[in-house]
């Protein structure tokens, strides 16, 4: 918390002591979650220490969330730690980029997710979802997760790319998947870039096996473009110089779009099947609403207004176990945060794992509530006290994408299907860009 008087302002405030050369990365690998709430709770606000790419700064409070992410953000970028990470398998896409390069994308891709545009994906979700559904048989075990990872695929390449990617999901799905459990691996961080390791070579054979397909997609929606959507966007764009984009520029956005297009959703999907398997008297009233406003039809935009117990599901979901459990920035330029100079050159950790988990904000704070999520709750709690999709301009593209979809999903599901856990399956994470299931989630569907 902050003191009475506070420190100069080049004084790095207090955190944990790091080991020599490797600094915190072992123990932030060993258990992240911990790491990152330990931190938080021993040290307040904010906490920093040394490491070898130089000062980490974790901040807990909204304020100073907020100050980094809305107030000042022309200050930040996401910076090279976030470029090491996801640079391999993204290129320079939108989630990347910097600048007039990222502004210039934005407003590109900004049209596509217009709430105009949103309705028509509405069709496309459930007609998709309930494909997938005519694939369960009932008292059979599904891995949900896959499951989730699939469906919310296939939308996403029809919504925003035109293409039908049936023949390719399993090769997409896989690669994108191999690229997030490789890009996990401690010796990325600690070991200089040339080296080749394991699982760096492991992100280069999953970007080979993406390209092969995304390439090909792009030459096939090219040679037939078809309706106005993101790709067909970029393909008439021009850059700063008034030349057309280079393939390999569309095809940063369209893997981009693809990762964060269906990674998210599908994880904030399989958390929520699980904790309304964990908690039946959530799922009996999901079901309840779903039964008295749809009467057995499948939901539409018209719907969503009224499933509003549904949207308290999601965002509960979200708050527990959000998709995306921390965000970094960098510094361009000095800025001051609580009394303390955070200079150019450090990282800025903000972990929604734990502002979301903050019972400062949150009344027993582990516990799956959705009831909580009132008019009135939202109102008294700090802006930045619940922020799954980010914050300010950087703030997720597809995040009104992202709740429709997921919503529409959990109605078309629930109406049909009881999600039973396998017994002794327990939700265990590993920290990547998102968090993710260590071990697949089998649960048993029963038709209704």
């Amino acid at each position: 918390m902050s003191s009475d008087t506070p420190p100069t302002s080049r004084e790095m405030p207090p955190g944990p002591d790091g080991l020599p050369i490797v600094g915190n990365y072992l123990a932030f690998a060993r258990d992240p979650f911990e790491f990152m709430t330990e931190t938080a709770r021993e040290y307040g606000d904010i906490a920093a220490w040394e490491e070898l790419d130089g000062p980490i700064y974790q901040l807990n409070h909204p304020d100073y969330i907020e100050q980094v992410l809305v107030q000042n953000n022309q200050n930040y970028i996401k910076g090279q730690n976030f470029q090491k990470t996801l640079g391999p398998i993204t290129g320079n896409g939108i989630l990347n980029s910097e600048g007039a390069v990222w502004r210039r994308n934005r407003h590109l891709i900004q049209p596509a997710f217009h709430p105009d545009r949103i309705q028509e994906y509405a069709t496309m979700m459930t007609d998709s979802t309930e494909a997938m559904l005519e694939g369960w048989d009932d008292g059979e075990t599904r891995l949900v997760h896959e499951d989730m990872m699939t469906v919310t695929l296939k939308i996403v390449a029809r919504a925003l790319f035109g293409v039908d990617i049936e023949d390719h999901v399993h090769a997409i799905g896989s690669a994108l998947e191999e690229f997030m459990e490789a890009s996990e691996s401690l010796s990325n961080y600690i070991l200089p870039e040339q080296i080749p390791t394991p699982s760096r070579r492991r992100i280069r054979q999953a970007r080979e096996r993406l390209d092969a397909v995304v390439y090909d997609l792009i030459e096939e929606r090219r040679a037939n473009p078809g309706e106005q959507n993101v790709l067909a966007m970029l393909f008439e764009a021009e850059d700063e110089n008034g030349n057309a984009l280079s393939t390999r520029q569309i095809r940063d956005e369209v893997v981009t779009l693809l990762l964060a297009g269906h990674e998210t959703t599908a994880l904030s999907l399989t958390f929520t099947m699980y904790a309304l398997a964990r908690h039946p008297e959530v799922e009996s009233k999901l079901v309840a609403e779903l039964d008295e406003e749809l009467n057995g039809q499948t939901p539409t935009m018209a719907d969503i207004p009224n499933l509003t117990y549904t949207e308290q599901v999601v965002k509960e979901s979200m708050r527990l176990y959000p998709p995306v459990p921390g965000i970094i920035r960098e510094p361009v330029k000095p800025d001051i945060i609580d009394g303390y100079e955070i200079p150019p050159g450090a990282t800025v950790r903000m972990h929604q794992w734990v502002v979301h988990r903050d019972p400062r904000w949150y009344d027993d704070p582990l516990a799956f509530e959705p009831e909580r999520w009132t008019d009135d709750f939202e109102a008294d709690l700090p802006k930045l006290a619940y922020f799954p999709f980010a914050a300010g301009p950087r703030r997720c593209i597809g995040d009104r994408f992202a709740m429709l979809e997921a919503k529409l999903i959990l109605a078309t599901v629930y109406q049909q299907f009881h999600l039973e856990l396998t017994p002794g399956t327990e939700l265990d994470l590993m920290a990547t860009v998102t968090a993710r299931p260590k071990n697949e989630i089998p649960m048993t569907v029963h038709r209704r």
